[in-house]
């Protein structure tokens, strides 16, 4: 038995008076010598959706091409000493770690310690190739961990919970994440049309969002805007369900702005703010849910 949510909750605080320590740091930890975009688009879009402070974690030989992409964000050079890396890690209010990390041997250690570590976490892209190349999801994981796959990195996952025939229909896309959420302890969002986020109990399937998100950066933005609603303390089923919202929104209003065709994951980002607005004017209330029994 699932509990459907069919409104979702208010935006967090933006009390007038706090400095970017109120708003949460967010690491990101990706990129490669061909995805510089990636982790710079992550970062952006959690700027754009009120983080305080980003870091984003990234190869040395590609740092400052990543931070030429986001220079509102502080850098840290990978592989990093125990002593900085923990230290990112400490300091972080939540991590978004996979967006154009590449699915080098080097990238299983980086999920690992993001894994090992009490903070809220996006696992996106080739975080979640990593992990579904293993035998087994990772026993011991402290992370709060929302999982943010498109339908083939679902399905690469699927072996590790024993779903690996899935289909678009979305009450199949509801069992699937389902079943993936009470498998791995986590919140799934698992994108495409209709994106279902779930934590194995509650089921949101979110309506925004178009074709204009058919490009590639736009699933590093939904990370970064999710990553940011969880370094501001939104727990982290709820900070998923808002985030695919303005997500889609963004898309739509992107691709409103210049078409469809046209807009791209920047364009997508300078639509954050836009799109944040619209959920505060359809969601200002307190969330509801009624109960059935899918999934």
């Amino acid at each position: 038995m699932t509990e459907r949510i069919v409104s979702l909750p208010p935006l967090p605080a933006r009390p007038k008076t706090g400095h970017k320590g109120t708003f949460g740091r967010v690491l990101v930890v990706g990129g490669s010598a061909t995805m510089i975009g990636a982790p710079a688009f992550a970062a952006a879009a959690a700027y754009r959706s009120g983080a305080g402070y980003v870091q984003i974690a990234t190869a040395e030989a590609v740092l400052l091409s990543v931070l030429g992409h986001a220079p509102e964000a502080v850098g840290l050079a990978l592989p990093a000493g125990d002593d900085e890396w923990n230290d990112a890690i400490d300091k972080a209010s939540a991590v978004a770690v996979g967006p154009g990390l590449g699915q080098l041997t080097s990238g299983n250690a980086v999920v690992d310690k993001v894994l090992a570590a009490d903070k809220p976490s996006v696992l996106d892209a080739d975080a979640l190739n990593l992990l579904s190349a293993r035998d087994r999801w990772p026993a011991g994981v402290r992370a709060r961990c929302v999982l943010t796959p498109h339908p083939g990195e679902m399905k690469r996952l699927g072996k590790l919970f024993g779903k690996t025939e899935q289909s678009p229909a979305t009450d199949d896309r509801i069992d699937t994440a389902v079943r993936a959420a009470a498998a791995f302890g986590a919140v799934v969002a698992l994108k495409g049309e209709d994106t279902v986020v779930t934590d194995g109990r509650r089921v949101y399937v979110n309506r925004t969002g178009d074709s204009t998100l058919s490009k590639a950066g736009t699933g590093d933005v939904l990370s970064g805007i999710t990553a940011a609603l969880l370094g501001q303390a939104v727990e982290p089923f709820a900070a998923a369900c808002v985030a695919v919202w303005v997500h889609g929104k963004a898309g739509e209003l992107a691709g409103a702005a210049l078409g469809p065709r046209s807009a791209t994951a920047r364009d997508v980002i300078a639509h954050i703010g836009p799109a944040f607005e619209a959920y505060a004017a359809f969601y200002g209330q307190a969330p509801s849910s009624s109960s059935s029994g899918e999934g």
